[in-house]
């Protein structure tokens, strides 16, 4: 039983050196970005890029809860237009709008979660010519608070899974 104590504290320890260590060494500041590349020209990807709308075919967050409600306020490409979705714990509840647009090369868009927790991010698509097809990179970027530290490695870990399955879903459809 001694023996059985000893190891819980030993790991409840770890746990908190890692919490400290997390808090105190990882920046503030996150980043995240995953690439591929798409046999099809920019033109026809950024028709899956470049629009709102058509982001949420293949948005693999969104595909998360079936019954997601998603609601559009503009046409979805151009600066200002923006969307609103309210899922399940899965996907929780915010909105997506975009701040900069250079047809066939660069999204950025303004993220603005709200449900399970209040946050803000900026995503970006760009797409550049790469062979006989077009490197989409996938990046995201916003600021962590102390919480958020620590979750960081699981983070990484969630954020390629996702970017992965859109980006994957992102090819399937600009290849056809």
């Amino acid at each position: 039983m001694k023996t059985l104590l000893k190891i819980i504290g030993i790991i409840i320890l770890l746990i908190a050196v890692y919490a400290i260590i997390a808090m105190l060494a990882f920046s503030k500041d996150y980043h995240f970005e995953k690439s591929v590349v798409i046999k099809a020209p920019k033109e026809k990807v950024w028709s899956h890029v470049g629009s709102l709308k058509e982001y949420n075919v293949w948005d693999p967050f969104s595909k998360a809860d079936k019954n997601i409600v998603i609601t559009y306020s503009g046409d979805g490409d151009k600066i200002g237009d923006s969307y609103h979705w309210k899922g399940d714990k899965n996907v929780g509840e915010g909105e997506q709008a975009i701040a900069e647009i250079v047809p066939n090369e660069k999204m950025v868009t303004k993220l603005h979660f709200i449900q399970p927790f209040e946050g803000n991010a900026k995503g970006t698509f760009v797409l550049t010519p790469e062979g006989n097809g077009t490197k989409v990179t996938w990046m995201i970027d916003n600021e962590l608070n102390t919480m958020m530290k620590i979750m960081k490695p699981m983070m990484d870990n969630n954020m390629d899974k996702m970017f992965g399955q859109g980006l994957d879903g992102l090819k399937q459809i600009s290849e056809k």
